[in-house]
């Protein structure tokens, strides 16, 4: 069982629906009209506790031999008040064993990788928010498991709710990804930036994509359809004309991947004869001497000179800097 959401004369009215199989295909049945305020239903008996109303339960049961008290709650859990659905949220799947042995006998009913690919694509997206999806092809199966054994309209109804999590600057950019409209283009752009494109070159692509998608039997098995565009794709049209790409990440992604990259860069040491030539003149010395010089004898001059220029000999801070960066850089040479 499932919550659908229909527009009806500009109000939205909520269904209980069943997906349930016919021969080969899986199609959908309305069970209960929730109306247009489901919370109707919810009663509330005292404390964080609540149960759905008799009629709702007692109709379902008669209607389907699947009723699960789990999936009623599912369905009624955004409807539920704020503060009581905040103190049970972390009791929520607590009770899960039963729902992974339904997972298990569905996996066994269906195969995983049975799904189309458009289905793939919106997954894939909303998981992971990637333009490019050439890797999808390699993905995990298990990706995909919440599509098991859902007809096209439950399914549908699974991604208008997906979609709700989207921020708005990613409508545009979510549609092309999903009607793969990338795969009309050569520039590199295609799979990082698509606002720059040729933007009457992406529309005519999607309509044609949209259209094809409308007519393939294979995505709308199970379902009755007409000759015009499905509603459930009149939503991608509103929101990709509707809609503008929101800034691009991709400069901000090459930057950071660039920072990234050299953050395990060492700068090459300084070469010894720039090293020499400055402690020459900071040591009042020739450079063959320094050259020469064992570092216990090093070690002895820089500490006579130490005791004159430090700052609290009355010496010069800077003076005193030097000198002890360039014994440093002498040591690091006589290693």
């Amino acid at each position: 069982m499932y919550l659908a959401l229909k527009t009806i004369k500009g109000e939205t009215r909520y269904f209980i629906r069943e997906s349930y199989r016919d021969g080969e295909c899986l199609r959908s049945r309305d069970m209960f009209d929730l109306g247009t305020d489901p919370s109707q239903y919810i009663v509330y008996p005292g404390g964080n506790a609540f149960y759905i109303d008799e009629t709702v339960d007692d109709r379902l049961r008669t209607l389907s031999r699947n009723h699960s008290v789990d999936d009623l709650d599912d369905i009624f859990w955004r409807f539920l008040k704020p503060e009581i659905r905040a103190a049970l949220e972390p009791y929520r799947h607590m009770g899960g064993i039963s729902r992974r042995k339904n997972a298990d006998k569905e996996k066994e009913e269906r195969p995983l990788t049975n799904f189309h690919l458009f289905d793939k694509r919106r997954v894939h997206y909303l998981k992971f928010g990637h333009i490019d999806q050439g890797r999808i092809g390699r993905m995990s199966p298990k990706l995909f498991s919440r599509l098991i054994n859902k007809s096209r309209d439950e399914l549908e109804q699974y991604f208008m709710d997906m979609e709700r999590t989207l921020d708005r600057s990613e409508f545009k950019v979510y549609v092309y990804v999903i009607f793969d409209l990338q795969k009309y283009f050569t520039e590199l752009i295609a799979k990082s930036m698509p606002q720059g494109l040729n933007q009457n070159r992406v529309d005519q692509y999607f309509l044609e994509e949209i259209c094809r998608l409308n007519k393939d039997s294979s995505f709308w098995s199970g379902m009755d359809t007409k000759g015009n565009l499905h509603e459930y794709l009149i939503r991608y049209v509103i929101i990709f004309f509707d809609s503008e790409y929101g800034e691009s990440s991709f400069l901000d992604d090459y930057v950071r991947d660039y920072i990234n990259s050299k953050r395990g860069y060492v700068p090459p040491r300084r070469r010894a004869s720039v090293i020499l030539d400055e402690a020459s003149t900071i040591f009042g010395l020739k450079k063959d001497a320094l050259r020469k010089m064992s570092k216990k004898g090093l070690t002895r001059i820089y500490r006579q000179m130490a005791q004159k220029l430090h700052p609290d000999k009355g010496g010069e801070k800077e003076k005193f800097v030097k000198l002890s960066e360039a014994y440093n850089e002498l040591l690091k040479s006589k290693t």
